[in-house]
């Protein structure tokens, strides 16, 4: 890996400038490498999870949602956010089972994704499902949206006519497409988070 001294900005002071209910949003001064200071302005985020829940016959757990900022209802794989001192593997469970309902045998940990590196610090930890068993879904107060089913097929066309523009979502379509034609491979969890027995 090369030195990348001459790219790291270093951190002098902090201004916090909105703590709402959801958002924290900070402006940090930083000396740039050649000495100079900027600011930087950014939403502080806890983390969050995504899942993809695949059902015996190959098809996926998918949600339709409205999001108020882009004043539309958008398909999107299910997804949360961390509750403070909550592990990834618990929150990806507690999530999937409130938002669809389902509960799974196994678990795979695929990846991290950093959605929005320009203004936040957010990290989405990408989780696989299967071995699903339906159950009753337990919605957040204020929460709305519709559970779908779609084959991997289905979703990687929603994705390639526009129809899907969550990034997350299209990354998790990525995923999906390279663990199904076998070219990435996962190593699956028991629903505690122990290794499955090859």
């Amino acid at each position: 890996m090369a030195d990348d001294a001459h790219l790291r900005e270093t951190p002098v002071a902090r201004t916090e400038l909105l703590r709402g209910h959801f958002l924290h949003v900070v402006r940090d001064t930083v000396q740039l490498p050649s000495g100079r200071e900027a600011t930087r302005e950014y939403v502080l985020h806890p983390g969050a999870v995504m899942v993809i829940g695949l059902l015996d016959d190959g098809r996926v757990v998918l949600e339709r949602q409205y999001r108020h900022p882009m004043r539309s209802v958008l398909i999107e794989l299910p997804a949360g956010k961390r509750d403070a001192g909550e592990d990834s593997l618990s929150c990806a469970q507690r999530e999937f089972r409130e938002e669809t309902g389902y509960s799974a045998r196994e678990w795979a940990f695929a990846g991290r994704l950093a959605p929005t590196v320009a203004y936040s610090d957010e990290c989405i930890d990408i989780w696989f499902a299967r071995g699903l068993q339906a159950g009753e879904r337990r919605l957040d107060e204020g929460e709305f949206l519709d559970v779908f089913l779609g084959t991997a097929d289905e979703l990687l066309a929603l994705c390639r006519n526009g129809a899907i523009i969550d990034s997350k979502t299209l990354i998790g379509a990525l995923w999906l497409q390279n663990v199904c034609s076998g070219a990435w491979t996962l190593d699956w969890l028991d629903s505690t988070g122990q290794p499955l027995c090859r």
